[in-house]
């Protein structure tokens, strides 16, 4: 059965905001998406933009234009939202070793760190001669450091047990935008602008260039599946590519329709690889055994845009920035 909530806004006297999710028929419900997923209505004006599983099956999203976490729990349907701070525009969200909430804040020019056992909220500016950077995303290498990208041409890392703050310079300049991590602890990240793909040697930070087969292609995220292979996509070429280290070796999919627009890329548990296309208003399931797509998940509304997919056992996330909703798939059957 397809559960559709829509949420209610109150403030709390701590500033954050709270939703309440009821059930509503007010969100045409398409065929198409099935009996396995339920639609969250999130806060209006909020712009989810990432999203990340939180501890205690709860989600975590980055309410870009509102300058906050959102937390949903999808049990209840209930929302908060917290503030990160003055000028905040959360882009990227993802949880860490720690179990925090580790957040990528262009406003902000930092590096955002959300404690959910007190709520305590940590900040690590970039340096002042870093200049803006439009922050975008992050992850962690093998040894619990994190990592991020910024679209103006950097990538860098911080270490919260020390507080410092590295940045250095992408050779190709403006671009470097999605991040992950492979099995072995190695960060790679790609470039949209610059597009290509680089490996990130975690003692120096110096890193390798790996050119696409595609010119041109805007490689935009970054995903490892369980065999160190990455999976990428490629915003204009509209193509899904695997990179395989071991073998330096490149393989594309066109992916179906006239225009695609593939956006973000996820692997979940069982190596299915889940692409989201702005040009089909839908997120696809790429089987690599069969190397088809295998399942079409249309947007609950026009515009939808997913523009980064994550997950954990049996379910997958797809926040919709342009509806301004959460889809939770489950792939676990029940």
């Amino acid at each position: 059965m397809i559960r559709i909530l829509l949420a209610t806004v109150a403030l709390t006297a701590l500033g954050a905001t709270m939703v309440s999710a009821q059930p509503s028929t007010q969100i045409a419900a398409s065929a198409e998406i099935g009996r396995n997923v339920t639609l969250f209505e999130l806060p209006k004006g909020s712009r989810p933009h990432d999203v990340a599983p939180a501890p205690d099956g709860k989600i975590w999203y980055t309410a870009q234009r509102q300058g906050a976490l959102g937390i949903l729990d999808p049990v209840s349907g209930k929302v908060v939202q917290v503030p990160l701070g003055p000028e905040s525009s959360p882009h990227g969200v993802i949880q860490g070793p720690d179990g925090m909430a580790w957040i990528t804040d262009g406003g902000q020019n930092a590096i955002v760190r959300y404690n959910p056992a007190d709520g305590k909220i940590d900040v690590w500016k970039l340096p002042e001669d870093t200049g803006y950077t439009n922050l975008n995303t992050g992850a962690f290498d093998g040894k619990g450091v994190h990592w991020f990208t910024g679209q103006n041409g950097i990538y860098g890392r911080v270490d919260a047990t020390t507080g410092k703050v590295d940045v250095w310079k992408d050779p190709k300049g403006r671009g470097p935008y999605g991040i992950a991590t492979a099995p072995d602890g190695t960060v790679w990240y790609v470039s949209l602008a610059g597009s290509h793909l680089a490996k990130i040697d975690s003692t120096s930070g110096e890193i390798s260039v790996i050119e696409p087969p595609t010119p041109g292609a805007g490689l935009r995220r970054v995903w490892s599946d369980s065999r160190g292979d990455l999976w990428i996509t490629g915003w204009n070429s509209g193509e899904l590519y695997r990179y395989r280290p071991s073998t330096k070796a490149w393989k594309t999919w066109q992916l179906p329709g006239n225009a695609p627009k593939a956006y973000a890329v996820y692997v979940d548990e069982r190596d299915m690889v889940w692409v989201s296309d702005f040009g089909d208003n839908s997120t696809r399931v790429f089987d690599p055994r069969t190397e088809k797509f295998a399942a079409r998940y249309p947007g609950s509304g026009e515009g939808a845009n997913v523009r980064q997919i994550l997950g954990r056992k049996g379910e997958v996330m797809l926040p919709e920035s342009g509806t301004e909703r959460m889809m939770v798939v489950r792939t676990d059957g029940k």
